[in-house]
């Protein structure tokens, strides 16, 4: 995996600092919005969008895709509504775009599109269904963010790499708990 300054150099990326809130009932609203404005824009290779993030600023979207050469096929129409796009931005599988508020300069949405069959999928929804059913949990995520937060504050992809090995050391548990059910 590449490292954080590779990942910088070959988007032409400036470094981001970490913004981390509180829950807002608002993200559920604005994601619906804007999986709608996707879906037009990418057409019918579009299956679903989920709503993946929790308590960080931007809103995170995984759309799943029947193809990925059809959804490459709509780069510009993804990019007219904003978005920067940035390929697989060091996962093979995905297609990374971000949207910033144009007045604000911070960013909006993440978005990673995954075709529908990607095995990567299904570990951002039991990650994600995890936290929901185990509050306290999610509470310990909370926690590990401020930490890497605290430690990063100015770098947001040494902040995800700060976060790292709790994320995959809750990620097995999350599996393991998926497959029991």
């Amino acid at each position: 995996m590449p490292t954080p300054e590779e990942l910088y150099k070959a988007a032409n990326l400036e470094r981001m600092s970490v913004e981390l809130a509180p829950h807002s009932p608002d993200w559920a609203k604005r994601a619906v919005e804007e999986s709608a404005r996707l879906k037009e824009a990418v057409g019918g290779t579009l299956v679903v969008v989920h709503h993946i993030g929790s308590t960080s600023i931007p809103i995170d979207l995984m759309p799943l895709v029947q193809d990925l050469a059809a959804l490459d096929a709509r780069e510009s129409a993804v990019r007219a509504l904003g978005y920067d796009w940035y390929g697989e931005f060091g996962l093979a599988g995905r297609r990374y775009c971000k949207k910033d508020d144009p007045v604000m300069k911070k960013r909006q949405f993440n978005v990673h599109f995954y075709q529908f069959d990607n095995p990567g999928v299904q570990r951002h929804l039991v990650f994600r269904d995890y936290l929901r059913a185990h509050p306290a949990i999610a509470k310990e995520y909370e926690a590990e963010k401020v930490r890497a937060a605290a430690l990063q504050p100015n770098d947001v992809l040494r902040y995800n790499d700060e976060k790292n090995d709790w994320i995959k050391r809750v990620e097995a548990d999350a599996l393991a708990w998926y497959e029991k059910r």
